[in-house]
C-alpha cells in the first residue's frame, strides 16, 4: 500500500480540550505528492490560493514607484522595507478609478472600486461581490472555510470583502479567536449555537497536547524527510500558541500608568508596533490555514482607510498627519506621513515572508499564491483616486510573472483585478462596471 493511501491527505488530528473539540490538519507532506513535488500523488495539481492585503492612505507621490517600467531595479524610498523581496511581486502604477459622474467618497471610493469593480453610491457598497468572493466561488468550494477575514487594528469593520448583494463579510480582530476558529470544532451543533471554544484555554493548552497519541502514530508511518517536516510544523505551531498566550496575559503594572479601558487582547490596538505584531500573528495563522487546505482565500486589513495608526507617545494618528503635516521645505514631502507609509510596508514584508517561508513540495506557499495588495488613495492629502499604488504578490502556481513594474498610463485599476482573476481561472473575459469596465488584462504579468 502506498503511503499516500495509508495516510489520507484529508486526515486531521482530533482531540478534546476543556470539553471543546480541536483539530490539527496536516500540511502537504512528501508522501502526499508525486516524485517531483509538483502535484499530488494522484496527479491532481496542488491548490492555488488568493488573498487581499489592505492598508490605508496609500503612498506619497513620487516616493514609491520605480523610475522605469519593466524588470524592477531600485524601488521608491517608501518601499524600502520590501526592496529585498522585489522579485516576488509586481507594482502597477498609472492606473486610476473613474468616477463616471458619481461623487467621490473619500477613503471609500478607491478601495471599493478596486475590489468590486464599481464606484460606491451612498454609505452602502454596490451590490457586487469583491474579487475574493468571485475567486472563492472557483477555488474555495471544497475547503472548510470559503474564506477567512481578519483585521489588525482592533476595528472589526475593517473588511473590504463583499458577497453578492453587497453583504460585507465579518472580520476577526483577535488572533486568539482566529486561532480558536481554525483549531476549534469542525462542525457547529445546531442545538448548541451559543457554544464557543475559549481562546484563552486553547492558547494556554496546546492543541498538540490533545492529539499527542495520533501525532506519535503518524510519525511512525512516514519517512525521514516527512518526519523532519512535521517536527518543524509542530514546533512552529507551538511557538505560535505561545505568542498568542503571551498576548492574552495581562501586562505587568506600571506605577505611573492609569488603568485603561478593558480590551479583549491587550496587544491589539492602533499603536504602530502593536498593529504590526497582530499582523504577524494573523498572517501566520492564515498561512497554517492555507498550508493545511482549510481555506484557499483570505482577506487581511492592516488598518482601515482612514488609518488610525499612531506612534507610541504621539496622540496624532496617521490620518491626521496626512492632512495636517506641512510639507518639509528641505525634503519636499510630509516626513511623518512617509514614516507611517514605510511602517505599513514593514507589515507587507512580514506578510510576504510568512508565505515564502512555508515550504510546499518543490516550492513555497507563496509560489502557489496570489496576493492582491491595495490601498484607498493615490495621495491621502488630496483624497486622490489617480495613480493608486497596487501590487500583486506571488506566482499563482506559475500563472503570473513577478519582479515587474507595469505602468498603466491612465487605464482603469480594474485591469489589475481582472488579470488576477484570470490567473486564477475565474471565468471572466471582462470585469468592472460603467466607467471602470475593462476587458484588457495586464498581459505583461501573465505567463
Amino acid at each position: 500500500m502506498k503511503m499516500s493511501e495509508k495516510l489520507s491527505r484529508r486526515r486531521v488530528l482530533r482531540g478534546t480540550m476543556a470539553g471543546a473539540a480541536v483539530s490539527v490538519a496536516l500540511p502537504f507532506l512528501d508522501c502526499f505528492l508525486n516524485a517531483s513535488g509538483t502535484a499530488r500523488a494522484d496527479g491532481a495539481p496542488l491548490p492555488v490560493r488568493f488573498g487581499t492585503w489592505f492598508y490605508g492612505l496609500g503612498m506619497n507621490p513620487g516616493r514609491w514607484a520605480p523610475a522605469e517600467a519593466g524588470p524592477m531595479k531600485a524601488l521608491g524610498p517608501e518601499l524600502a522595507p520590501i526592496e529585498h523581496l522585489k522579485d516576488k511581486f509586481n507594482i502597477y502604477s498609472g492606473t486610476q478609478v473613474f468616477l463616471g459622474g458619481k461623487p467621490l467618497q473619500v477613503h471609500r471610493t478607491g478601495n471599493i472600486a478596486q475590489l468590486t469593480g464599481a464606484v460606491p453610491v451612498g454609505q452602502i457598497a454596490n451590490p457586487h461581490p469583491s474579487i475574493d468572493a468571485l475567486v472563492s466561488d472557483v477555488i474555495g468550494k471544497t475547503t472548510r472555510f470559503r474564506s477567512l477575514e481578519a483585521t489588525c487594528d482592533g476595528d472589526a469593520r475593517n473588511c473590504f470583502s463583499y458577497r453578492a448583494g453587497g453583504a460585507q463579510q465579518a472580520s476577526e480582530i483577535s488572533p486568539a479567536k482566529l486561532y480558536a476558529r481554525i483549531f476549534g470544532p469542525e462542525f457547529v451543533d445546531p442545538n448548541g449555537a451559543d457554544f464557543k471554544p475559549d481562546p484563552a484555554v486553547m492558547a494556554q493548552k496546546s492543541v498538540l497536547s490533545a492529539t499527542k497519541e495520533q501525532r506519535d502514530a503518524i510519525v511512525r508511518d512516514i519517512g525521514v524527510a516527512d518526519r523532519a517536516r512535521l517536527d518543524e510544523y509542530f514546533t512552529s505551531l507551538r511557538q505560535l500558541e505561545h505568542q498568542i498566550d503571551l498576548q492574552l496575559q495581562k501586562p505587568p503594572p506600571l506605577a505611573a500608568c492609569a488603568i485603561p479601558q478593558a480590551v479583549t487582547d491587550p496587544m491589539i490596538g492602533t499603536e504602530v508596533e502593536a498593529t504590526l505584531a497582530t499582523n504577524a500573528l494573523m498572517m501566520r495563522l492564515i498561512a497554517y490555514a492555507l498550508a493545511c487546505d482549510q481555506t484557499r482565500v483570505f482577506n487581511l486589513a492592516l488598518t482601515n482607510a482612514t488609518s488610525r495608526l499612531r506612534f507610541a507617545g504621539d496622540s496624532t494618528i496617521y490620518h491626521g498627519y496626512s492632512h495636517e503635516e506641512a510639507v518639509d521645505p528641505v525634503t519636499g514631502y510630509q516626513v511623518k506621513v512617509s514614516k507611517f507609509a514605510m511602517k505599513c510596508m514593514e507589515g507587507l514584508a512580514t506578510a510576504i515572508e510568512t508565505l515564502a517561508n512555508f515550504k510546499e513540495g518543490d516550492g513555497t506557499l507563496l509560489d502557489r499564491s496570489l496576493m492582491f495588495v491595495c490601498t484607498d488613495t493615490g495621495h491621502a492629502a488630496l483624497h486622490s483616486v489617480v495613480d493608486i499604488p497596487i501590487m500583486t504578490v506571488g506566482k499563482a502556481g506559475g500563472a503570473m510573472r513577478t519582479g515587474l513594474h507595469i505602468v498603466g498610463r491612465g487605464d482603469p485599476s480594474t485591469r489589475v483585478g481582472l488579470t488576477a482573476m484570470q490567473a486564477l481561472k475565474v471565468p471572466l473575459n471582462s470585469w468592472g462596471f460603467e466607467a471602470n469596465q475593462t476587458s484588457k488584462t495586464v498581459t505583461e504579468a501573465l505567463v
